[in-house]
């Protein structure tokens, strides 16, 4: 008799909405957490002011917190104390993942009797929260990273040149409320660095060394829509269905990344980030490539025969006229150009910086999932490739 050979968790945001138009469902679902509502956006709030209008004539009394780029430990500590002043009820995030990331800090951490670098990872001391979030409603407005229904918030700390996770069970959002239409208007180049940003992270948790079957499950549908979706959606905006597949693609990422985690790219991606004015979905998006082809020569090199299964049953789906891993090399390749994806020398990003990144990369938490350990000499292998 053969005896069980597996033990997994799998946890998510307890309601998803999702759908062309379903955003219109976001003033009653929110008048069910309270009055106070703090909607926490980018720069420019008034893209979004017909949908604040519909809130407010719900009867909600609406604050706003914008953020100019991707957030900080400073966004959070001003966010949570502009929630605590305002004795808010419910938080929503409206946006990029920049916007539903920051959100997520600040109803978080609103409630929590300590500054973040109590909770905050790497550079602080990574506690556990010790009180319950305030509710959070995730609105996303992008299709990338998934953070709607993901665990953590990352945040950048300028002072420690660095991005560290704010994370803990209790942030999954109550409500992840994804319309692919409020994606429509988003620009070519920020649909493409976000939409490589999903197929990125679908491929990472897919291979992680800590993947189980609901991730796996998630991946492959992930990837398939990512491949035949993401051009489109870049090229062809107003097409809802390639909106509607990229948007599922950048949850199946988050739902598989908050579960199974994730590797090399993300775990590069976190130092760049945060010693260098650089897109988080951008620098995924050049460092693909040479990462998939360094961890596929790492696991033949190590013997690790799941690990060989995964990248050839990939490789299948993102080339399927030439199913060899060298191919899907080739085709992460050509997809980065094709889509306009800049090197990473266009964020000042020089030789001399890339013996310190690969040092803080091999450290970074995303790279526990990684399917193998890469080398010094590897890691600064992959980024002379991304230059």
């Amino acid at each position: 008799m053969k005896e069980c050979s597996m033990s997994f968790e799998f946890a998510t945001a307890p309601r998803i909405v999702f759908g062309c138009g379903t955003v219109s469902q976001l003033p009653l679902i929110s008048a069910t957490y309270g009055q106070r509502v703090l909607v926490v956006t980018g720069a420019d709030p008034q893209r979004f002011a017909w949908l604040l209008e519909s809130l407010t004539r719900q009867g909600l009394t609406i604050d706003v917190f914008s953020i100019s780029g991707e957030p900080t430990v400073e966004d959070a500590r001003k966010g949570a104390e502009q929630a605590r002043q305002k004795s808010v009820q419910l938080v929503i995030g409206l946006g990029g993942g920049s916007a539903v990331d920051a959100g997520k800090a600040i109803a978080a951490l609103a409630t929590q009797p300590s500054d973040v670098m109590e909770y905050l990872e790497v550079v602080g001391k990574g506690m556990p929260l010790v009180e319950l979030p305030l509710p959070y409603i995730a609105v996303p407005t992008t299709a990338g990273t998934g953070a709607e229904v993901t665990r953590n918030a990352v945040l950048s700390s300028p002072e420690h040149r660095v991005k560290a996770s704010l994370r803990h069970v209790s942030m999954l959002p109550r409500v992840a409320s994804i319309d692919p239409e409020l994606a429509r208007d988003c620009p070519p180049s920020v649909t493409a660095a976000s939409g490589m940003d999903a197929l990125t992270q679908c491929l990472e948790a897919f291979v992680s060394s800590k993947a189980q079957p609901m991730t796996d499950a998630l991946c492959v549908d992930g990837i398939h829509r990512a491949r035949r979706s993401l051009v489109k959606a870049v090229t062809e905006g107003q097409d809802l269905a390639a909106r509607e597949d990229m948007a599922l693609a950048a949850m199946f990422s988050g739902m598989a990344l908050a579960n199974a985690g994730l590797g090399a790219v993300h775990g590069f991606a976190a130092p760049i980030g945060g010693a260098f004015h650089a897109p988080h979905g951008a620098v995924c998006a050049a460092l693909l490539a040479p990462v998939w082809a360094a961890n596929w020569w790492a696991v033949q090199r190590e013997g690790q025969p799941s690990a060989i299964a995964k990248f050839k049953a990939a490789a299948q789906w993102l080339c399927p006229e030439t199913p060899e891993v060298e191919a899907s090399v080739e085709f992460l390749q050509s997809l980065t150009r094709r889509l306009n994806i800049p090197g990473l020398t266009s964020y000042g990003i020089r030789e001399a910086h890339l013996e310190d990144i690969a040092f803080k990369a091999a450290k970074a938490s995303s790279m526990k999932g990684n399917p193998v350990i890469l080398s010094q000499e590897e890691l600064l292998h992959v980024l002379r490739q991304a230059l």
